[in-house]
């Protein structure tokens, strides 16, 4: 049995069952599930009159891997040694998809399902094709999620009269470049986005602020340097034996500051972001994932943060 490690920290309890197979799971798949029925109830009124084409697409549909998900990327790598998730644990935690498919209500017009490890996806295809069986609704891409989502970005957004779209991107680590949501700013599409708020971003900002993975901040979070250390860390000077001394102090309430920075860049690629995304947590109650939805549309998001609110 294949299995991919994750990593431990004092933050957050050493449970793989529960982080990928488990509850918190199961309502964010529940969460995604239902505003997929309200988005189709919606748009099933109108997509005749107006001849619109739904898509849905899904950025990391297979069961996925360290490497498609994290790439090579030595930094994420060492943060996944640890602990151990096996493949059937990542089903779960990717089971978006056949939820999607599955419903007892008129579907989208296309699906598209990428993830970069080719036995993942051709594992999902074979899953997925009875729902499919004349094999013209469904797309399956083995692609880098960045370069696949920009072009569906950028196609969304010059035929935004007739295409509508509906995207989940819900990565294993910190795949999603900013340039990436930024691609997305014009395209006539609701978007949820799984951000590692307290399973990852917040173990690569060192107590510290030493900040040695900036990189890997910087393109996911689209800051600079300083722009990321003014937010999550303050400077103060202390008196001691031997003079001043420069202390840095990380934020308190890290994880929650992460959440709330991403919320505030998405703003500026979305008219309307949920102010209080899904909190996804371990069995102590500690953060691991926030669930964040954006969209142009007032009422996409007036719905999302109702359900958001009942789950919470």
């Amino acid at each position: 049995m294949e299995k991919y490690n994750i990593p431990q920290d004092t933050e957050i309890v050493s449970e793989p069952k529960l982080l990928w197979g488990g509850r918190w799971t199961d309502e964010k798949l529940d969460a995604f599930e239902k505003y997929v029925r309200a988005y189709l109830t919606i748009m099933n009124k109108y997509r005749h009159k107006y001849n619109w084409k739904l898509l849905y697409f899904d950025g990391f549909a297979g069961s996925g891997t360290r490497n498609d998900d994290i790439g090579e990327d030595a930094t994420l790598y060492k943060l996944f040694e640890d602990e151990t998730i096996t493949e059937e644990q990542l089903d779960v935690y990717k089971g978006a998809a056949e939820r999607v498919v599955s419903l007892d209500i008129e579907g989208f017009d296309k699906y598209y399902f990428v993830d970069l490890d080719k036995e993942s996806n051709n594992k999902l295809k074979e899953r997925l094709s009875p729902y499919d069986p004349d094999g013209v609704r469904f797309e399956f891409r083995n692609k880098d999620a960045n370069d696949i989502t920009q072009m569906m970005g950028q196609h969304m957004a010059k035929e935004w009269r007739k295409w509508k779209g509906l995207v989940l991107l819900d990565p294993f680590g910190m795949s999603i470049n900013w340039s990436t949501i930024e691609s997305l700013k014009n395209a006539s599409i609701d978007l949820w986005i799984l951000v590692p708020t307290g399973v990852i971003i917040n173990r690569l900002l060192e107590r510290d602020g030493s900040l040695k993975h900036i990189d890997k901040l910087k393109s996911f979070f689209g800051m600079t340097k300083d722009e990321i250390s003014d937010f999550f860390y303050k400077k103060r000077t202390e008196n001691t034996l031997f003079g001043e001394v420069e202390l840095i102090e990380k934020v308190k309430n890290p994880i929650q500051k992460i959440a709330e920075l991403y919320v505030e860049r998405l703003k500026k690629e979305f008219k309307y972001v949920t102010e209080s995304p899904l909190v996804l947590t371990n069995n102590r109650g500690v953060p691991i994932f926030h669930f964040v939805f954006a969209s142009n549309n007032q009422t996409a998001v007036n719905i999302a943060q109702q359900i958001i609110k009942k789950k919470s």
